[in-house]
């Protein structure tokens, strides 16, 4: 967990900021997964902070959604190239992935709470798993880095 809520603010996830009297504060929790090697032990613990979007109202605190689709034909395309020039295949997972987007207000995570400001919430700079509009805003923000 500390790992994570390092990664969060060494990514400028959120600033605190005093609660607004007319906003909808979002609630967040830990999400917790264990990775295993190929042989089946345990390899690492996984924490993960995500907001509880399910809490979201369309038009309020998002407007538009997205959801990446891959067809199965451009996975064998891709398998098809990557074994005729004798390619390696690995698979990538990219911590925190979804920081980047413009947000609302979250509850401060659960164990970190800032002991000096504990009525504050998080202002959010950039999403976090869990709400709405976080595949869009990381769709958005892979294609114009390959497009450049």
């Amino acid at each position: 967990m500390t790992t994570e809520y390092q990664a969060l603010l060494c990514n400028n996830t959120w600033t605190l900021a005093p609660a607004p009297s007319h906003g909808h504060i979002i609630g967040c929790k830990w999400v917790f997964k264990l990775k295993y090697k190929p042989d089946g032990s345990i390899d690492r613990y996984k924490a993960r902070l995500v907001a509880r979007g399910f809490h979201q109202t369309h038009g309020l605190d998002y407007f538009d959604t997205f959801s990446l689709i891959v067809k199965a034909s451009t996975v064998r395309i891709v398998l098809a190239i990557t074994f005729s020039f004798g390619w390696t295949i690995r698979q990538l997972d990219v911590q925190n992935v979804f920081l980047n987007g413009d947000l609302c207000e979250m509850q401060q995570p659960p164990g970190f709470e800032d002991p000096q400001r504990p009525t504050h919430v998080c202002q959010l700079n950039k999403t976090l798993y869990g709400l709405k509009q976080a595949p869009r805003s990381w769709f958005l923000k892979l294609r114009t880095t390959l497009l450049n």
